[in-house]
């Protein structure tokens, strides 16, 4: 593990530039779970994410002589701008190597910190050997976003802090990807106070760190697939992997509507804006993942808040769908005048607000003299649907729904 001291230690230079987030109690997911829960906003930390917490470290503790020359680090999210505004604090050169594919709003926001930015290769493991062997050829000092003690003792010192607000805690549910978050937490807390469970959670899309747990030993996936980018980690690294069969307590594993699900939770009853590496946690604790006796005092990582608006806005519209808040109909019409104002009065009359229309009168599979009425409206719940259903049936329309 990770020594205590080194976390202490970790704990007095990072919190020259990271923000000591709030630790707060949280009631809704504690009565759906039965538990006592606490969340852990990380997704409230300086560039939105925990990474800065190891990053400042790591470059902190590298001589004069390596910080004069610079830093290279591979990221497509919330490593690259942890290291790229650690770079800006000391007033050394950065340059983040991240995939061609990386959306601009990213690329422009470590820019925004004074770094150099690199696109390179179609994902992230490819950035990856591109960046270590651009370091090695310009002798320029490489932080690793999680294999690396300095990092994992950064990550650590999130546990010196929720210790100050709480006195003790049954368990702990942590994000697991490449797996130095957990690494740094775990071994704090198994120093602090051993009897504390430490739970992973993993992407089922990016499985490789649970399947090592398990096994014992290094096994990588083929390749990763999931909403939580930030856990989306193809390989295992047996220096993380180490330190994780030696103070982690279980890994559990989440899907991706589960993920969306705990997202659109936190979002709706929370107020807050987590990605889907952040939701992890909560999204174990939503379904039931969580294997502890009733009332257990549990505190989740929100590990960081950096979620594209494009995805929000997709998992918003599924939510709506999914809740029986929002239901999209297709329904045929007799295309002639008073035809739509007729359908519109219809659904007026069970209060079913419509949001988005469309009128097709062209397509192949429409019969001469029909048209397709596409709508979206929103509805009051499962029951709501239904008498809109009923209604329509009742009324003669030929409708089919689009989910």
């Amino acid at each position: 593990m990770i020594d205590l001291k080194k976390i202490e230690d970790a704990r007095n230079i990072v919190s020259k530039i990271a923000v000591k987030t709030p630790f707060a109690y949280a009631p809704q997911l504690s009565v759906k779970s039965g538990y006592e829960i606490f969340l852990k906003k990380e997704n409230l930390q300086v560039t939105g994410a925990f990474k800065i917490r190891g990053a400042f470290y790591k470059i902190s503790r590298l001589s004069d002589e390596a910080k004069e020359r610079g830093v290279v680090a591979a990221s497509a999210g919330n490593h690259a701008q942890g290291v790229a505004l650690s770079a800006k604090y000391f007033n050394i050169p950065a340059t983040i190597v991240m995939p061609e594919n990386t959306p601009l709003t990213k690329v422009n926001g470590v820019k925004s910190y004074g770094a150099e930015v690199i696109l390179s290769g179609a994902n992230y493991d490819e950035a990856y050997l591109f960046a270590r062997k651009y370091a090695e050829e310009k002798n320029l000092a490489f932080i690793h976003p999680f294999a690396d003690e300095d990092v994992m003792a950064g990550q650590g010192t999130i546990v010196l802090e929720i210790f100050e607000d709480i006195e003790s805690l049954d368990a702990i549910v942590v994000p697991v990807g490449g797996g130095g978050l957990i690494a740094g937490i775990g071994s704090a807390i198994k120093q602090m106070n051993p009897k504390t469970k430490v739970i992973g959670v993993t992407a089922a899309g990016a499985p490789a760190m649970k399947n090592s747990f398990y096994a014992g030993k290094p096994i990588d996936s083929i390749d990763v697939r999931t909403i939580a980018d930030g856990i989306a980690v193809r390989d295992t690294s047996s220096v993380t992997l180490d330190i994780l069969l030696e103070c982690v307590d279980e890994i559990v594993e989440v899907d991706d509507e589960e993920i969306a699900d705990a997202i659109l939770f936190l979002l709706e009853t929370r107020k807050l804006v987590v990605e889907g590496a952040g939701a992890a946690g909560v999204a174990a604790v939503l379904y039931q993942k969580l294997n502890l006796p009733p009332e257990s005092r549990v505190a989740v990582i929100l590990s960081g808040g950096n979620i594209d608006v494009t995805m929000l806005s997709v998992i918003i519209e599924k939510g709506l769908i999914k809740s029986y808040r929002k239901m999209k109909l297709i329904v045929t019409l007799v295309d002639k005048p008073g035809s739509l104002m007729k359908l519109t009065e219809i659904l007026a009359s069970v209060s079913a607000n419509i949001v988005q229309i469309g009128y097709d009168r062209t397509s192949a599979s429409l019969a001469y003299g029909d048209a397709n009425v596409s709508i979206a409206l929103e509805t009051k719940g499962k029951e709501h649907q239904e008498e809109i259903r009923e209604l329509l049936t009742k009324q003669g329309y030929r409708f089919y729904e689009e989910k």
